[in-house]
């Protein structure tokens, strides 16, 4: 067997709630999927959902610390439902889509906002913007077998102890069932992949010192601070 060059790294890991580590594969990310976010960024009609990524290694657990990332001058909350998938699937039917479900999280899509402008303006991608190191604080995985799946339940974002951010799970354009089935058309979902699945209104600048607290009802909770 040949030599492996610098590796292999580590595996990336999230705790699960009720104890035991979730391995994590891929992070897939749904943009404008409640529809006042997107009528704060300038978009307010019902469209396809659309897919961006972030690398595993930019989760963040046990609420450590984040750095503050260079190159912006606006760094930006998302508070967003996360999607632990537990099955493999491809072209996955809407109505089987709940059975590839693993569990859910809170997490945060943490959002360099000035580099996702000037992205969207000169028709680039995302990935500077929103793929960055550290960029996405997730709680502890709860088992849909312990929680069943949520479809309706306030989300919200305080920094600092100031809410941000509050709206609704059934709040969504597309619901998780659609958006793993219409994910699911483009990608094979494997066991170990997360889907981030978009954030309400309120999105906003954070700076250094800020402490931002994240809350799902009946899924959990996320929390970092900006340093």
């Amino acid at each position: 067997m040949a030599d492996v060059l610098f590796g292999p790294h580590g595996p990336v890991t999230v705790p699960i709630a009720r104890g035991g580590l979730f391995a994590v594969r891929r992070v897939y990310c749904v943009g404008r999927n409640y529809a006042e976010h997107a009528a704060e960024m300038g978009h307010d009609t019902r469209e396809p959902p659309f897919f961006f990524g972030k690398p595993a290694d930019a989760l963040v657990t046990g609420g450590a610390d984040i750095p503050y990332p260079s190159q912006t001058a606006d760094f930006h909350h998302e508070i967003e439902l996360v999607v632990a998938i537990g099955k493999d699937g491809s072209d996955i039917a809407p109505a089987e889509a709940l059975g590839h479900v693993y569990g859910y999280a809170a997490g945060l899509d943490m959002t360099r906002r000035d580099l996702q402008a000037q992205a969207k303006k000169a028709g680039r991608p995302w990935d500077m913007a929103k793929g960055f190191d550290q960029s996405a604080p997730i709680g502890s995985i709860a088992p849909a077998s312990a929680i069943g799946h949520p479809d309706s339940g306030a989300i919200t974002l305080s920094v600092n102890g100031t809410q941000r951010q509050k709206g609704d799970l059934a709040d969504q354009i597309w619901n998780v069932a659609d958006t793993i089935a219409y994910l699911s058309s483009f990608v094979a979902l494997r066991a170990g992949d997360l889907i981030m699945t978009g954030t309400p209104a309120g999105v906003g600048a954070v700076a250094r010192g800020d402490v931002l607290e994240g809350a799902i009802a009946g899924v959990g909770t996320v929390r970092t601070r900006v340093v």
